[in-house]
């Protein structure tokens, strides 16, 4: 009764910081800068620029190197491959680029200092260009398992475990505590929240990416979301348009066709983008789908006139930015050259082109179609208008920069951390128990903790170790040898209790090979599935099966907290678990989840 009073008290204490810092910020967005003067910067600003400068803004691109002005050679060598200079800091003078994204793999993040001192170095460069304009710094913490900074911020549970809170607060705090420290390293952008209804189990890109598969939820939590980032002056990009949670191919390395009715796009797919437009969502992203019931013509939506111009912004109502998914993904790339997909974008409707794989080519191509008259200056002014008003709105041409000296007084906060791992704890969804949970503190048992991934295994096996049980890992990897799983089987027969870690493997025999042979050893086996809760259709045997939605660790920890009662399971499913060999048939249906 005490524990339970005391979580109490803290998620009460929790709630009211979070909920009072939460209102400062609303009120410090819309009072420091009116829709009025933000325009009034903007046409100002604009009517200063050339047809290139004004191009520029409407390109975000990656950058390699950990400052602005990196001189590393492996940071010079690749800039100069892909945008003939050196950096960041000559991208913008060279390129004028309205937006630039980071990654871990271009060596943008190393740690929180060295983000926020980037971050200042390129807004340094942009506002000493001719005609000084902030830039939008973006990338893509989603929660969950897209994380771009896994170590440098605090961790948050990601869309579907979210939506097994069914919790639009925890949607809320979520955001809001992301978008605090991201807007502290200097990142006024985040894309995300992801508002795509997951309605297929097998789609290869979305899943545990989105909040669930019922359009009401996932229109519930995104508009939740947009106004957690906007809360603290980071523009919000709901993606991906016109929804992309029912497809079989992957749109980076192929084509998507979504065969959706106009009644089943209504029903099914536009209501999370309506619920984020009526929230003020700053910007949305464009799917690489094709989608014959509103575009016949066989274009992807970002090329898609009638998709972009004639259902989001007319339709819709859409007043905001209109930014691509990535230029370089395969899905845009089969219809068009990458000469002309740029300028198909702008004609369809798009503001902000992300991630061209030949940006000179692109600028070229753009200025081109504009010199020659096929696209007018007027729709390139509406464009740019749209992006330097936003950039008003966020507050950055007043001030681009952070205190990159007390950034670390800002990020994983004490306070941070116990309000993701609250969140957490209300995620957790208990499938299956027969019995064996929640397991008892203290009790000296052995344990094995085998199964998928060498990071999540260790987290999961020292946080049981702390609850005093003697714990042993085996990780096996992503797909296990039949000598791998022998070894595994071995270890599991010396110990009272096995854990074993899942991922995906609906598309993994060898994983389910791994656990029927350990529930075969007698010994109680408690299945943790790590992301897709999908995994339980393929291991029907297990008696005890547990979804975490994410390997990321705020949320394995949670299970553990949740498996020795530490936490009570209140997660439901967000989706419902079709059987593996007859989808059309349900399994486990939404909403369901044991407790203790």
């Amino acid at each position: 009764m005490v524990p339970t009073i005391k979580r109490l008290l803290m998620a009460i204490c929790i709630l009211v910081l979070i909920g009072i810092s939460a209102c400062q910020d609303v009120v410090y967005r819309g009072s420091a800068i009116t829709h009025a003067s933000s325009s009034s910067w903007a046409e100002a600003t604009l009517s200063k620029m050339t047809l290139r400068e004004k191009i520029g803004q409407m390109f975000a691109v990656y950058v390699y190197g950990d400052s602005a002005y990196d001189t590393d050679p492996w940071a010079v060598n690749a800039n100069r491959k892909l945008y003939g200079v050196d950096n960041a800091s000559q991208i913008i003078q060279k390129y004028h680029v309205g937006s630039i994204i980071y990654f871990t793999w271009t060596g943008n993040i190393k740690n929180a200092q060295q983000v926020a001192r980037l971050s200042n170095g390129i807004q340094r460069s942009s506002m000493t260009q001719r005609v000084p304009v902030p830039t939008l710094i973006s990338t893509d913490q989603e929660g969950g398992i897209i994380s771009r900074l896994p170590s440098q911020i605090v961790r948050s549970p990601g869309n579907m475990a979210l939506g097994a809170a069914r919790d639009k607060t925890y949607a809320f705090r979520a955001a809001y505590i992301v978008g605090k420290e991201l807007r502290a390293l200097g990142i006024n952008q985040n894309l995300a929240p992801d508002a795509d209804v997951n309605i297929n189990p097998f789609n290869p890109v979305i899943g545990v990416r989105s909040f669930g598969d019922r359009s009401w939820l996932v229109a519930r939590l995104t508009a939740a979301q947009v106004r957690g980032y906007q809360s603290v002056d980071v523009a919000a990009t709901a993606k991906h348009f016109p929804g992309h949670g029912d497809t079989n191919i992957d749109s980076h390395t192929g084509l998507p066709v979504i065969r959706h009715t106009q009644k089943q796009l209504e029903d099914i797919d536009l209501p999370p983008f309506r619920a984020a437009i009526d929230s003020g969502v700053d910007v949305i992203m464009s799917a690489h789908i094709v989608v014959p019931s509103l575009d016949p013509s066989g274009r992807p939506a970002t090329l898609s006139k009638p998709i972009l111009t004639g259902l989001l912004r007319q339709k819709l109502g859409f007043k905001g930015v209109i930014m691509t998914d990535s230029l370089e993904m395969a899905g845009v790339r089969q219809m068009f050259p990458d000469s002309r997909v740029p300028v198909e974008a702008i004609k369809a409707g798009a503001d902000l082109l992300l991630m061209p794989p030949d940006l000179n080519l692109a600028i070229n191509s753009v200025v081109n179609a504009v010199e020659r008259g096929e696209i007018s200056v007027s729709r390139i002014n509406a464009s740019v208008l749209r992006i330097l008003e936003l950039k008003a709105r966020l507050g950055l041409p007043a001030n681009p920069y952070v205190d990159a000296d007390s950034v670390s007084s800002h990020v994983k906060t004490h306070w941070h951390i116990l309000s993701a791992a609250d969140i957490s704890n209300h995620t957790i969804t208990i499938i299956r128990n027969s019995g064996v949970l929640p397991l008892k503190p203290n009790s000296g048992r052995t344990v094995l903790v085998t199964g998928w991934g060498d990071e999540p295994t260790i987290e999961v096996a020292a946080k049981m170790s702390s609850y005093g049980v003697r714990v042993t890992r085996y990780s096996t990897g992503d797909h296990p040898s039949s000598s791998v799983r022998d070894h595994a089987v071995y270890l599991a027969r010396q110990k009272s209790l096995v854990v074993v870690l899942t991922r995906d493997i609906q598309w993994d025999t060898r994983q389910r090979e791994l656990v029927k042979s350990l529930i075969q050893t007698g010994k109680p086996v408690i299945v943790l599935s790590v992301e897709l809760p999908y995994d339980l259709a393929y291991v029907t045997s297990a008696k005890t099966y547990v979804a975490t939605y994410s390997y990321n660790p705020v949320s394995l920890r949670a299970a553990v907290r949740v498996m020795f009662g530490k936490a009570s399971p209140v997660g439901k499913l967000p989706v419902r678990i079709p059987k593996a060999n007859a989808p059309q048939e349900t399994l486990y249906p939404f909403g369901y989840g044991l407790g203790y």
